[in-house]
């Protein structure tokens, strides 16, 4: 069997790692199984330079083929995705194409797959937030309806894939590769990584937050940033706001002409930092404020209060088992979910069903035996 995982952005790379290691020691374990696999960097986010070095906090080995895709609008991207994406294909000639999320190359490549008569295997199939203003609702829709391996990381994904016809026997629950990563991680920081520290560490002796901010409704227009960041610079009164900042967030601080009052504010800006270093400094967080999907379940897997700065989650057992609240992305709405914290902290922190660590071995016994 020869697969082909892509990835096109940083939290693509995180769900991708722990399938290479569980595909490695499938390989190792069981001689008798004809087992490739090459790994496609679309480029979507990241240039190649810039991502050496997280591959390097993954342990992973450098990707077989860079596509060089680059920004671009979304349709822009897309097509450029598929162009290169296609070339691979007729190359390789894989049996299964594994995309991972809800980014442009995941859309890209398991369309590009499945018109060449290849078989697609999606990770974190069924997610949806009902918004279809999110570009990325747009991607999992599409993506879902196409592919033939739609590995669920929460329950809600399968209700949803029901609800939109897809068969029992295409759907599996196997858990959060995400949370795999996480977990694996969390192990080297006792090791020998745990000399590398996170860059520009500010706070050394008690309690701080993390302030993650990436997504274009948030940070590309005026008003809505100057909302929260107007919010954050309330709650940094309270505690310490720890922000590393998105290239693209940075440039619009300075344009809408925020950076002077975030440096007056107990707001301490970071520069963007690798997987290992984050990880490092979120984990001992008092509370973490993100637009991110990702940090929504990784906070719920380590018990850390977080408050999605969004009207909609994706990842609603994050809500309903873990630590996430749903803040909104107005200065009111995120101090009242701040203050409710406050009042009273009485939220569920339950690890949800299957983020043991294990998903991407499960993942990898699927694929591999009878029903592959």
């Amino acid at each position: 069997m020869k697969i082909i995982l892509v990835a096109g952005a940083r939290p693509n790379f995180m769900k991708v790692a722990p399938i290479i290691k569980q595909l490695e020691a499938k390989r190792k374990t069981n001689k008798s199984i004809e087992l490739s696999w090459k790994l496609v960097h679309t480029g979507q986010h990241y240039d190649y330079e810039m991502s050496k070095v997280f591959f390097y906090d993954l342990e992973m080995s450098e990707p077989e083929y860079f596509l060089d895709a680059g920004s671009g609008s979304h349709a822009e991207q897309t097509a450029k995705v598929m162009i290169g994406f296609e070339k691979v294909c007729v190359k390789e000639r894989p049996d299964i194409v594994m995309v991972v999320g809800d980014v442009n190359s995941t859309l890209a490549c398991s369309i590009t797959a499945k018109k060449l008569n290849i078989k697609v295997a999606h990770i974190e199939a069924g997610l949806r937030s009902r918004d279809m203003n999110m570009p990325e609702e747009i991607n999992r829709i599409v993506t879902d309806s196409i592919s033939d391996y739609l590995f669920v990381t929460e329950k809600s994904g399968i209700k949803n894939l029901k609800r939109e016809g897809r068969k029992d026997g295409e759907i599996f629950f196997v858990g959060n590769v995400m949370i795999d990563t996480l977990f694996y991680y969390l192990d080297r920081l006792e090791g020998p990584m745990n000399s590398r520290k996170p860059k520009e560490r500010i706070v050394k002796n008690g309690n701080y937050g993390i302030i993650t901010l990436h997504r274009p409704s948030n940070v590309d227009y005026r008003d809505a940033c100057v909302d929260i960041i107007g919010a954050l610079i309330e709650i940094s009164k309270d505690i310490i706001l720890l922000f590393p900042v998105h290239p693209r967030t940075k440039k619009n601080l300075e344009s809408f002409g925020l950076m002077a009052v975030i440096k007056r504010s107990r707001i301490k800006l970071m520069s963007p930092m690798s997987y290992m270093e984050f990880l490092k400094l979120w984990k001992d967080a008092e509370l973490v404020f993100t637009d991110s999907g990702g940090i929504q379940e990784e906070t719920t897997a380590l018990g850390i209060p977080c408050f999605t700065i969004r009207d909609n989650t994706e990842r609603p057992v994050t809500i309903e088992e873990g630590t996430n609240v749903l803040a909104g992305t107005t200065k009111v709405n995120v101090l009242s979910a701040y203050k409710n914290y406050k009042q009273c902290n009485t939220k569920k922190k339950q690890i949800p069903e299957l983020w043991d660590g294990k998903a991407a071995g499960r993942i990898v016994e699927i694929l591999t035996g009878p029903l592959k």
